[in-house]
């Protein structure tokens, strides 16, 4: 296997991709990449994890050096499928094994304040900001920003976990109480009236080629993505610029491998970044059917340094997230004739991860539904109820 070397080059089908993680996206690498011919093996905590039924499994802690090494022997190059993995662990394997993303990006974008310099150093607004070090300072920026305002952990934090959105200025001590018991930096955030939110997934080869996907409509409930629906309801200036951001983005901060974009569009087409993820993400799986290439596939001949896949979109499509409350439902319907899909002319595709337990809320998987337009699409997922319980 390789030893100690990130200088681009080209792995090529046959050899043995290792992947720092376990979970759905892990899973659905390796199901892309495996078409191509490559092996995989996973290194994740949980047992029979969603890649581990799929590949092979090292089943240890994201910090345990001894199984990251055993990683490194095995694999002739290391990606990781979400970013809170160990940066230290991902710096140790450089030395080791061929890791093309390196650690930087990765302790960069699992801070918001550290990611949030990066971005404006690559010349891209955010949303003003401030970090916040006591319940005093966080009133007096309160006030500077207005409410609505969001204070967030600086680290950790997913589907709307570790924040808080303040509405009122009584609310400050009780959120600065709250969140600083996560033992992290705190940020506060400006609240951008927004009129949609919208991600750009571009891809950056270890050679340097960038392309970006089709922007998608992002829609949220409860802090969770619900739907993306592409292409995006917007004017075409907007969804060029936001490619085009997403693009300068790659370049700046020298990302190898998938940067998800997540933006705000203004009410009057402004955009303004809100986070980034150096991994496939959420809102890509559309592109599983509805591209020609899709986020995994792109990913893997990113890091393998292969040439990029074409990102045209080959049909409308809107995803919609699968959680627990909504498998048995799912699974109810996969079992008779689907009659709304015949009469609207659209075609679910429907991925399931694997996952053990259908928690309520957690994502345990996503329907692509292929339509002739977005409304066609958004009307079967009404039809369905499924996403009504």
């Amino acid at each position: 296997m390789t030893q100690g070397t990130n200088k681009a080059k080209a792995i090529l089908p046959g050899a043995t991709v290792g992947i720092l993680g376990g979970g759905q996206l892990g899973r659905m690498l390796a199901n892309a990449g495996s078409a191509m011919g490559y092996r995989f093996v996973a290194l994740d905590p949980t047992p029979d994890s969603p890649m581990g039924q799929v590949a092979e499994q090292i089943v240890a802690a994201y910090d345990d050096r001894e199984a990251a090494r055993k990683l490194a022997a095995r694999s002739d190059v290391i990606t990781y499928e979400f970013e809170n993995v160990d940066a230290d662990v991902a710096a140790m394997l450089m030395s080791e094994s061929y890791v093309p993303q390196g650690s930087e990006l990765l302790y960069t974008t699992q801070h918001r304040l550290r990611e949030k310099h990066a971005i404006e150093a690559a010349g891209v607004r955010v949303a003003p900001y401030s970090e916040i070090r006591s319940a005093a300072e966080l009133r007096e920026v309160a006030e500077r920003f207005g409410t609505p305002c969001v204070l967030k952990t600086a680290t950790g934090g997913y589907d709307g976990k570790g924040q808080w959105v303040i509405r009122d200025l009584s609310e400050t001590d009780e959120a600065f109480a709250t969140l600083s018991k996560a033992g992290t930096q705190l940020v506060l955030e400006q609240f951008i009236d927004f009129a949609m939110e919208i991600s750009v997934i571009a891809a950056r080869s270890a050679n340097g080629e960038i392309k970006a996907f089709p922007p998608a409509e992002n829609i949220h409930v409860e802090n969770i993505l619900h739907l993306s629906i592409v292409p995006a309801r917007l004017e075409d200036r907007v969804l060029r610029e936001a490619e085009r951001l997403a693009v300068r983005l790659a370049e700046g901060l020298g990302v190898v491998g998938l940067i998800a974009v997540e933006m705000f569009v203004t009410r009057d087409g402004e955009l303004y970044v809100n986070e980034l993820a150096p991994r496939p993400h959420n809102s890509g799986h559309y592109t599983m059917e509805a591209c020609r290439t899709s986020q995994f596939e792109q990913h893997i001949r990113a890091v393998c340094g292969l040439p990029l896949g074409d990102t045209a979109l080959l049909t409308p499509v809107v995803m919609v997230n699968v959680l627990g409350q909504h498998v048995e439902p799912l699974l109810d319907r996969l079992a008779v004739k689907d009659e709304a899909a015949e009469r609207l002319n659209v075609a679910p595709k429907v991925h399931l991860y694997g996952k053990k337990d259908a928690v309520y809320k957690r994502k345990m998987g996503h329907v692509n539904v292929l339509a002739e337009s977005a409304e066609a699409a958004l009307d079967w997922i009404n039809e369905t109820k499924i996403w009504k319980v």
